[in-house]
C-alpha cells in the first residue's frame, strides 16, 4: 500500500512539475490576472460553474474571491452558480438540467464580466451552453480543463488544460492554479 501512496503523489508531482515547465501556461496565467483584476477594478464579477468535485472546486474559487485569500479586506464579487438549490432544481425539472449556467449567465452576468467554467473532460454540456450565453453578451470565458480540452477548448477564451487524463490529479492541479489566480489578482486589487 505504501508502494501505491508515493505513486499517487509522484503521479500529482509530475504534473505539476509539467506545468512549472510549461511557458504558454504560466503565460495565460499572468494574462487571466490582469484581466480578472481589470474585471474587478471596473465594478464587474466573476463567475463559477462546474459539477460534482469541479462544482465544489468552483465554490471553493468563489469563496477565496468573496471572503479573503490572505488579506484582510472587503469582498470581491464573486460566485459559485451551482449555490442556490431551489433554482437548480427547479430549472433542471422544469427545463432539462444542460441549461442550469446558461440561464443563470444570461439572467446575471454582463458585459465585462467574467466566466470560470471547471470540467475534468471539457465536454461538459451544461457549461458549454453557459459559455456561448456569456459569448453572446460580451461576458469573458476562462475553461479548466484536463488534456484535451474537450469541446471546451474551441468555446474558452482562455483555456487552462492540465496534462493529464486522470480526474483527480486535474481537479488538483484546478485547485493549483485557481489559487494562484485568486492570491495574485487579490494583490492586485488590494495593492497598497
Amino acid at each position: 500500500m505504501s508502494e501505491r501512496i508515493k505513486q499517487t503523489i509522484q503521479e500529482s508531482i509530475n504534473v505539476k512539475q509539467s506545468l512549472l515547465n510549461d511557458n504558454i501556461m504560466i503565460e495565460k496565467l499572468e494574462t487571466i490576472v490582469e484581466m480578472i483584476t481589470k474585471a474587478f477594478l471596473n465594478g464587474n464579477k466573476v463567475l463559477f460553474c462546474g459539477n460534482g468535485g469541479s462544482a465544489a472546486d468552483a465554490q471553493h474559487l468563489a469563496a477565496e474571491f468573496s471572503g479573503r485569500f490572505y488579506k484582510n479586506r472587503k469582498a470581491l464579487p464573486a460566485e459559485a452558480l451551482h449555490c442556490n438549490t431551489s433554482y437548480l432544481t427547479a430549472v433542471a425539472n422544469d427545463y432539462e438540467f444542460n441549461v442550469i449556467y446558461s440561464r443563470l449567465v444570461d439572467g446575471l452576468g454582463i458585459k465585462g464580466d467574467v466566466l470560470i467554467g471547471l470540467s475534468t473532460s471539457g465536454n461538459s454540456t451544461n457549461i458549454i451552453k453557459a459559455f456561448e450565453v456569456a459569448k453572446e453578451k460580451g461576458i469573458t470565458t476562462i475553461g479548466l480543463t484536463g488534456a484535451s480540452g474537450g469541446k471546451m477548448k474551441d468555446i474558452s477564451d482562455f483555456l487552462l488544460n492540465v496534462p493529464s487524463t486522470t480526474t483527480p490529479r486535474i481537479q488538483e492541479s484546478h485547485i493549483l492554479l485557481g489559487h494562484i489566480i485568486c492570491e495574485l489578482v487579490e494583490e492586485k486589487v488590494f495593492a497598497e
